[in-house]
């Protein structure tokens, strides 16, 4: 008979990382995250409980939330076995904490942030089990130094799990982050990783930690360097017009999106990431040599930012 799989140690875990990520940036704000619990009872198609930490109309951050989630589920959604089809079907456990931060000042980049488990429960055999995760930056108005830090700070969170491993998880972020419809990148990228369990349960689940830990010491100095930088309403317009993308990638390509409304999940916490304002227009393009332009030019492309 397969043993009992316990999530304890990753729910632990998971809800302390949440404490800490949203306590330094309410100090960041001054403005507290509002706290809003959710439970799903025994009996329906998906069981379990979460927290969505959220501010809104901040003085940093017009929208930014973190929220935890921990829930069982009798049958996994295409989402989460396109990679794994022998497991189709089979009840699972799936828990995480996914953040998006969107800033009021035009020059303070977008940020998103996850690390999830999910486990396959198959009747009658032993669980299955990876994890996931990674962050990415979403710059409006590009700074070298800014996107030179968040990725070293990725790079050094990977280090001890293998040189091979910040390499191989910005491509895999580069790829995965990217508009096909468009042509073009969300945002300079960063690290994402997923269904990966290749060195086992828990050197897994600590490199999934480390890639949580190393989330604010990321982001937290770029948002303290950016956030009282002059602008006006042209950089302003700008910032909603590229939120805009924000918007497409999430709706159209994001799995945990998609695994989150495929399998029944709390639509409010799901759909936080989109920001509060946004707007498209037809057929635009930046003037050229502008700020603007040089966020296509010289941040969008993919590029080695630590060579």
């Amino acid at each position: 008979m397969a043993e009992p799989f316990d999530s304890a140690p990753v729910r632990d875990y998971l809800l302390g990382l949440q404490q800490r990520i949203v306590g330094a940036f309410e100090a960041e704000d001054g403005k507290a995250f509002l706290s809003d619990g959710w439970t799903r009872p025994p009996g329906g198609a998906l069981e379990g409980d979460g927290l969505s930490r959220l501010v809104e109309q901040g003085h940093v951050f017009e929208r930014a939330g973190c929220n935890f989630s921990h829930v069982k589920g009798k049958k996994l959604p295409p989402s989460a076995t396109q990679h794994r089809p022998e497991l189709a079907g089979a009840p699972f456990e799936a828990l995480g904490v996914s953040l998006v931060m969107h800033p009021r000042n035009p020059h303070v980049p977008t940020v998103h942030m996850n690390v999830r488990m999910f486990a396959a429960l198959p009747e009658g055999q032993p669980p299955v089990s990876w994890f996931g995760g990674g962050m990415d930056l979403t710059p409006y108005y590009g700074v070298e130094e800014d996107a030179k830090h968040f990725h070293r700070c990725c790079r050094d969170a990977l280090a001890p799990f293998g040189d091979d491993k910040y390499p191989r998880f910005k491509q895999w972020c580069d790829e995965y982050f990217f508009l096909k419809h468009r042509g073009e990148a969300r945002g300079v990228g960063g690290v994402f990783f997923d269904d990966f369990a290749e060195l086992g349960f828990e050197r897994s689940f600590a490199m999934m930690r480390a890639v949580g830990d190393a989330f604010v010491p990321a982001y937290l100095p770029i948002v303290q360097r950016r956030r009282a930088t002059s602008h006006g309403e042209r950089e302003r317009e700008f910032q909603l017009y590229r939120r805009g993308r924000y918007v497409e990638f999430n709706l159209v390509f994001d799995r945990g999106t998609h695994f989150g409304l495929q399998s029944g999940g709390r639509t409010e916490s799901i759909l936080m990431s989109m920001p509060p304002l946004v707007t498209w227009r037809y057929d635009w393009a930046p003037e050229p040599g502008s700020a603007e332009a040089r966020l296509y030019s010289d941040f969008l492309p993919v590029r080695d930012w630590l060579a």
